[in-house]
């Protein structure tokens, strides 16, 4: 990282990905110049606290973009198409959390990691992929290097971490109400969440995926640049606070590597961590991804069922690797790339 200052800001402050930006800066001394903070007209107004010094949020509808090098977006697609263009044409370089850019051929979706070697230094806007997109690749990009993938079978188990702060909010009160042996009414999703899962609570298509489902195919392919890659995708929320995991079958074109071949690769990966202890039953969770910036990945093995596949599972925290420092890590690359 570069010594110099750069002046950022952050639409969607008060979200939980918007939260997690301000304690990666500190976490990582990113170099912020000036800090400025945007959302809603009924948060403006408000103070937060970074680094002993008290920021004011702006409300995001009168925002002057003029002189931010860096802005990291996370206030969902709407608002990102329709202040992206101001911010952009104001010099500023807009890092993009929400789906509103993901599939835009001229606007780079990228997980450094996987694909940053794609990623031009004057990009003005950059798309960060969809969280289980995004830890998928992050795990199975150091084997597709070595060995070629012909299919990928996928099922999640998604937090409420993924719905924002008042997902976790809902999760966390029907608990409680739960245990209390009160009555749940689910009011943000659904479904009852507590001590119970289903089908990703995005729209289902006229294919029978769902949104989250078809969003993990189209992103994967356009990160790994494998347009016609084979993907069956199954997105189920779960009642975890934080962090998704998920099962992964991976088939390959020709023989399928060795167990020890494949934790090598993934050992030696950055942004990786094995997790794979069989003599005591201990793999990935997300109690222990929770906070890390790592996709942890293990119960590797070969699948008994097919000649040419091997089995992972793997759990990564949605709002870091998910969202938050992986946008914080394109940047870094940016300012590296432009130094």
């Amino acid at each position: 990282m570069v010594n110099d200052k750069v002046n950022v800001a952050v639409l969607g402050a008060t979200g939980a990905v918007g939260r997690e930006f301000l304690r990666i800066f500190a976490a990582r001394s990113f170099p912020v110049g000036n800090l400025r903070l945007f959302a809603s007209a009924r948060s403006a107004g408000q103070t937060v606290d970074y680094l002993g010094n008290s920021i004011s949020i702006e409300d995001a509808a009168t925002a002057d973009w003029a002189g931010v090098d860096y802005a990291f977006f996370s206030a969902g697609a709407g608002r990102s198409r329709e202040y992206a263009p101001i911010a952009n044409a104001a010099g500023c370089t807009v890092i993009d959390n929400s789906s509103a850019f993901r599939m835009d051929d001229q606007v780079p979706l990228i997980v450094p990691e996987v694909n940053g070697d794609r990623l031009p230094s004057d990009a003005k806007l950059v798309a960060n992929p969809n969280c289980t997109a995004a830890i998928l690749c992050t795990a199975i990009a150091p084997i597709e290097r070595r060995a070629r993938i012909a299919r990928l079978v996928v099922s999640t188990y998604q937090s409420a971490s993924g719905g924002g702060a008042a997902v976790m909010e809902e999760l966390r009160a029907q608990t409680e109400a739960t245990l209390a042996g009160r009555e749940i009414m689910p009011e943000v999703l659904p479904h009852p969440y507590a001590f119970n899962l289903f089908s990703h609570n995005t729209p289902i298509g006229e294919d029978g995926f769902n949104e989250e489902e078809s969003k993990v195919i189209a992103e994967t392919r356009r990160m790994m640049g494998r347009p016609d890659l084979a993907i069956n995708v199954t997105c189920v929320r779960v009642p975890v606070m934080r962090a998704h995991s998920e099962s992964i079958t991976i088939e390959f074109e020709g023989a399928a590597p060795s167990e020890e071949d494949i934790r090598q690769w993934l050992n030696e990966a950055p942004g990786v961590r094995v997790v794979d202890d069989r003599a005591n039953n201990h793999f990935p969770m997300p109690s222990e991804a929770s906070g890390t910036d790592d996709v942890l990945v293990g119960r590797i093995r070969r699948d008994p069922s097919h000649p040419n596949a091997v089995l992972l599972f793997v759990s990564g925290d949605q709002l870091l690797k998910g969202a938050a420092l992986n946008a914080v890590q394109i940047a870094e690359t940016l300012i590296r790339l432009r130094s």
